[in-house]
Parts: structure tokens; sequence; C-alpha cells
């Protein structure tokens, strides 16, 4: 009734979305559940060794229930003991036990436990800060190695946006500063690009030397016969490789994707809808959440019936409370804030919410939110672009193509 793997479990709840461990049941082979009669002294005693054990450090890095979560349960059979373990907060993240970080953290998939990659313990000790990745200072580079073209289209953009700002008129380095893309260095007291501002302005081949797992991958598959229609990526070297030129890239080509009513504002066409707001979000939420240095990097897929958008790391606050909005906590607030300036999405927690808003109220399925765990930690958003029925008709001419093409 006290299974050894107990801690294992606590951990693996704690580090993934919580949950329920019963003490004082056990598992029939039908899948079931049981009470094993515990008595109330049985009862008392799994309490005292709970507390005992989750308070020594030496065990366990983190103390997360409070009195009222650990309950006794009568059953007409006996007594069970619930401990209700709560998500760790991201600071308290990786909780771990026995003392032993990269042995001891472990994560829940399906009805199971698993022992946690080298990859997602890193990712996890990354995402414990209070300052956001995206604001470290890269002392061996410098505002001279942005992307002049980049800098100069992010001004014209900022220009248009802040009409009346003091910033207009600085030049590019107090510019830059300004907007958290470069930093005086502790180090030696001079103007060096952050993180942010190199992911935001800088060129492939020096953001792939910071995080060389970096990549930015646009895919259109739009004719089942052909493997990419149109593919946008950040180290075919017909570009700069950074977030702002990918950004606008993409959008451009996913609004392509949506039906635009025609509509007229004086003499001038409107073009820009709500789902266009919503598919823009979706992009910019991508990018200001993304774990650069994790693997596999972000990837937005278009096909004729759906949009979906892929990043690394998992999601800082949780899927529920994405869902919900409300709390904002990018995992890139620099580039956020960067976006923010020109106009670029939502700083209130609002974003994503807004989508499923969006989506609902053009009668298309809802939205669905994603999150993977393992080698790689995902996050995956997925937007139907039609019906239920008319995705299942589509997916069946490709299957009856594929089919047809062979293998």
């Amino acid at each position: 009734y006290r299974p050894r793997s107990m801690w294992e479990t606590y951990s693996a709840f704690a580090n993934t979305y919580g949950g329920v461990i019963l003490l004082g049941v056990k598992e029939r082979e039908d899948g079931t559940f049981e009470t094993v009669g515990l008595t109330p002294a049985e009862v008392e005693h799994l309490r005292q060794d709970f507390w005992n054990t989750v308070s020594n450090r030496s065990k366990v890095s983190a103390v997360l229930p409070i009195e009222s979560e650990v309950e006794v349960l009568e059953a007409d059979d006996g007594m069970v003991v619930a401990i209700h373990v709560p998500r760790a907060p991201r600071d308290e993240r990786p909780v771990h036990i026995n003392d032993n970080l990269f042995e001891g953290t472990y994560r829940r998939r399906g009805e199971g436990d698993y022992r946690c990659t080298r990859q997602e313990i890193s990712a996890m000790l990354r995402d414990q800060g209070t300052e956001t990745m995206d604001s470290k200072v890269l002392d061996d580079l410098t505002v001279a190695d942005f992307n002049a073209d980049t800098v100069r289209a992010y001004r014209t953009r900022f220009r248009a946006a802040r009409q009346g700002s003091s910033w207009t008129d600085l030049d590019d380095e107090r510019f830059l500063r300004a907007v958290g893309a470069a930093m005086v260095s502790r180090e030696d007291g001079k103007l060096h690009p952050t993180f942010g501002g190199l992911l935001m302005f800088g060129n492939d081949y020096d953001i792939v030397r910071e995080c060389p797992h970096y990549f930015l991958d646009y895919q259109e598959t739009l004719d089942p016969a052909i493997r990419w229609t149109d593919r946008v990526h950040s180290g075919d070297g017909m570009w700069s490789g950074n977030l702002f030129d990918f950004f606008f890239r993409v959008n451009r080509k996913l609004a392509e994707s949506l039906k635009t009513p025609f509509k007229l504002n004086g003499i001038f066409r409107v073009d820009d809808t709500p789902m266009h707001k919503a598919v823009r979000e979706a992009l910019a939420n991508c990018l200001f959440n993304a774990d650069y240095y994790g693997v596999r990097g972000v990837v937005v897929r278009r096909t004729p019936d759906k949009l979906v958008f892929e990043n690394p790391g998992d999601i800082r606050t949780g899927v529920e409370q994405m869902r919900l909005g409300g709390v904002s906590d990018p995992r890139n607030g620099l580039i956020m804030k960067m976006f923010s300036l020109i106009d670029v999405g939502e700083r209130a927690g609002t974003g994503v919410p807004d989508v499923f808003a969006t989506w609902a109220n053009a009668g298309l399925p809802e939205p669905r939110i994603e999150e993977k765990f393992g080698e790689a930690d995902r996050t995956i958003l997925t937007l139907m672009l039609e019906s239920d029925a008319k995705s299942a008709h589509n997916e069946q001419i490709i299957d009856n193509n594929e089919q047809l093409n062979g293998p």
C-alpha cells in the first residue's frame, strides 16, 4: 500500500501537471482499485512518514503540498491517504529526489513516470530565473554584428507605430539600447547585444554560435504530390535568419491562407480581419515562448486545412492558464517588448484567448494546444481552417492521392 516508487511519482507530478497519490489501495487485474484496509494507526504512521520524508532535503528537493492537501478518506472496507501534489512553480523545478538532480528527476507521461533526460533538466534550470533568458548580455559581440537591413526595417515600423516618440531621433546604438536589443556590460562597461537583440536583429551564423540548435522553419504543403510547395528556413543563406525577418516573411504567407471578405474603409480595401490578427498573434506567441537553446527549433506548417505552430520548450504557465489568459510569463520578455513596440503581440496574456474567441466566432473547430515532454519539450498550437466535415473530406483526398502515387 506504499509503493517504493511513490517519491518518483511525487517528482513526476511536480514536474508535469500535478496529481494525486493514493496510499492504501491496490490495483486489481482489471485495472480497477480496491482498498487494503488501513487502520487509523497505520494511516497516522503514513502521514507522519510522508511529512518527515518530504521535509528532508536530502530526500526531496521541494515541499509542495500544504497540510490540507494530505487528507484521509474513509471507505467501507478501510481508509486511504490522498496526497495532492501540485505542479511545482518554475523556480522550484526540477523537483528531484535522493539529492540527485540528474538521476532523481522524473516526469509523467500517460500512466507512467520516466526519468528526465539531461536536456529536459537543463531546460527546467534555464526557466528558473526571474529574468527572461533573452536578457543575457553577449560580451563577445557588438551591435555592429547586427544585420543593418533588419535594424533599418524595424526602425521604419517603429516610426510608423510610435509617431512622436523621442526614440525615433536617436542614433542606432542609443535606439537599440532603448528597445532592449543592447545593454552596457558589467564586464567591460561597453555596449553589447542582448541575446534577445541577437535573435531579433542578428544573422543566423552568429545566432547559431550562441545556441547551436537554433532553427526557424516555415513549411507549406498545399499539394500532397509535392513535399513542400513553399519553404522558408533560417539556414538557407538567402536572408538574415533572425526573428524579425522570419515573422514578417511568414506572416505574409499565412495571411494568404485566410479568406478575406471584400470590405472598404473609405476608398481603401480592408484586408486585416480578426482572423488575420489572430494568426499574427499565434505566430508572435510561438516566437515569444520558444526556448531557443532547445532542440528542433520553431516550425510553422501550412496545409490546405490547418495552420500549426510548434516551438521548443514547454508552457511556462501551463496549458490551462495559457488557454484562460490573464497571466503573461513569456520565456523571452525582451523579444516580446521589441515586437510590442511595433504593435505585434499582446503583452497582457490575452493573445491565446483572443485566438480561441476569433475561431469560435468564425464557426471553426476549437484550436488545439498540445504540450509534449521527453527528448525534446514542444508546445504545439493547431488552428483548423475548415469545419470538421470538410477537413475529413480533404484528408480522405490526400490519402487517396498517396495510395495512387505510391510511397
